[in-house]
């Protein structure tokens, strides 16, 4: 499943290492990330997801190796065109990274303003009203943020993620800090909005059993490495010790009908 050398591929690493003083964070990382599905990647704290996850979008420069992003060489791209490759791609973040002072239309249209100069007031709260039904939440446009609970911030929040219409949404751990119940739903939502809308996902995430759920792909990395690269079934069945042990205290969901416990690794 992992496929260096796809020219298609929105997303493309080659060779990619990082380290910080003494610490290897990014270990000759090489990965595409494929066009209108869902990628997961997994793997303990500490081990380089959110680090790639910045690669990603230019916030900081590999050591070595490149980034490609929707054609773009990150690296050595101007500062013209890293906004313009940033225009085709949302974020969701961790904690919804709504603004306090603005109500949650203004937080949805926020990136509007900024990427799609060319919408006027009404065509940006016509947007609005749309993303909003789409994340499930209509008419709550001039609700203040204070009184949102938290799957109703992570909805908002993905949202201002799709409201220009980007070709990528990156999702920095969706379910932390919700209960089962909610993280069930911010994935069922992740999921339907992958299939209405043909985007490419890529989703940070420690909610294994919700990444069974909603991921096509599931890359694991450990100690800045690729340790494990597939769909849900193909991972659950690894036979790498660290993906084992990984995965050993959840209950994981390969296959229609099919429930596999994998044993702990002492």
């Amino acid at each position: 499943m992992n496929e260096p050398g796809s020219a298609e591929a929105p997303i493309q690493l080659r060779g990619l290492h990082k380290r910080f003083g003494e610490l290897v964070v990014l270990d000759g990382v090489s990965l595409d990330i494929q066009r209108g599905r869902t990628t997961a990647i997994i793997g303990p704290s500490g081990t380089g997801k959110s680090v790639l996850l910045k690669h990603i979008v230019g916030l900081i420069q590999p050591d070595s190796g490149v980034v490609k992003v929707l054609g773009t060489e990150l690296a050595s791209a101007s500062s013209k065109a890293l906004y313009a490759v940033r225009r085709r791609v949302g974020m969701l973040f961790q904690d919804g990274a709504l603004f306090d002072s603005l109500d949650v239309g203004d937080n949805i249209a926020f990136p509007l303003i900024h990427h799609r100069p060319d919408l006027n007031a009404d065509a940006r709260a016509r947007r609005v009203a749309e993303v909003l039904e789409q994340v499930e939440l209509p008419g709550i446009e001039r609700r203040a943020v204070s009184a949102l609970s938290g799957g109703q911030r992570k909805r908002v929040g993905l949202a201002r993620a799709i409201v220009h219409e980007p070709e990528i949404v990156l999702f920095d751990e969706p379910n932390s800090g919700l209960d089962p119940m909610t993280s069930d739903a911010i994935d069922a939502l992740i999921g339907s909005l992958k299939a209405r809308l043909g985007l490419t996902f890529v989703v940070i995430t420690h909610d294994i059993v919700g990444t069974f759920n909603v991921a096509d792909r599931i890359v694991m990395l450990y100690a800045g490495s690729i340790v494990a690269d597939g769909d849900t079934d193909t991972v659950a069945r690894s036979e790498h010790p660290i993906v084992r042990r990984f995965l050993s205290r959840n209950l994981l969901l390969p296959g229609p009908g099919e429930v596999v416990r994998l044993p702990t690794i002492g």
